[in-house]
């Protein structure tokens, strides 16, 4: 996973250098384009993002998307979700070029996991219509569709403040990765140089401007399902490995597991989040 990635970048880095106002009946404003760092969040162990769903009204509180393996108190254990937990996860909140604009706080956990996908979804203590008053920030959107392969996307990263341009090779029926397991998994096209820190990255597609992924991992060193090195698991059960290759899991799955009033519901009909 490319969280421990970014720790060991950082260290060797150091050792090198001695290393929204409008009514609430009215959505946020429309999803920003792809290819720029606007929304990005950087936290200090991962990237993040600022996003809405696609039925989120202004008056909502505000959300940050990242990894599981991001979440504040350490990987969380195959088999867990993680509900409604409280939180004082706080990140600095950037503007198209990389500039801080402030710094955001999360009081809630609404969803967090490292079991079929790699996600953590956090609830901010400030509403959209307020981030786009004092900022100028309107939220990616999530988008509501499953991603086709050979999507043009970019992966921006609020830790480094560079994005990445990628595409989507295809999809991994199960990735393995240690004791961890995701379904569906986005597999990027070999160049896509993900690095450490780049963990929780939205990925936007670059047609829509709307997240249709997160990332969250790389095979480091052509190693066989341990940490750092995923394994592609086919429906016949064949493991194989792509050494240097990059992947993310499908946020679109939270669109499905929404009530009418924006509340995660895992008991909801064709509910795609584990729970």
């Amino acid at each position: 996973m490319q969280l421990r990635r970014a720790l060991a970048t950082v260290a060797a880095a150091a050792a090198a250098a001695v290393l929204l106002g409008q009514p609430a009946s009215a959505a946020p404003a429309p999803a920003i384009q792809a290819a720029t760092l606007a929304s990005t969040i950087s936290l200090s162990n991962c990237s993040a993002s600022l996003v809405r769903y696609p039925t989120s009204v202004s008056t909502d509180r505000a959300m940050m998307l990242t990894n599981g393996h991001c979440y504040e108190r350490g990987f969380i254990a195959a088999g867990t979700v993680l509900r409604n937990v409280s939180s004082t996860r706080s990140g600095t909140l950037l503007n198209a070029s990389g500039g801080a604009l402030g710094t955001v706080r999360a009081d809630r956990v609404l969803y967090a996991t490292m079991t079929g996908t790699d996600v953590t979804l956090y609830r901010l203590n400030t509403t959209f219509a307020s981030l786009q008053s004092t900022y100028g920030a309107t939220a990616l959107t999530l988008s509501s569709s499953r991603p086709s392969a050979g999507t043009s996307m970019s992966i921006p990263s609020g830790y480094w403040k560079r994005v990445w341009n990628c595409a989507i090779d295809g999809f991994v029926p199960t990735l393995r990765e240690d004791e961890w397991s995701w379904t569906d998994s986005i597999r990027y096209n070999a160049g896509c140089d993900t690095i450490g820190g780049t963990s929780g990255s939205p990925i936007v597609s670059s047609a829509t401007g709307q997240v249709i992924g997160i990332n969250n991992t790389g095979n480091e060193d052509g190693g066989r399902c341990t940490l750092n090195n995923p394994c592609e698991v086919a429906a016949d059960g064949t493991v194989s490995v792509l050494s240097g290759r990059g992947y993310g899991e499908q946020t679109y799955w939270f669109t499905t597991c929404l009530t009418s009033a924006r509340v995660i519901d895992l008991t909801l009909s064709g509910c795609l989040l584990p729970d």
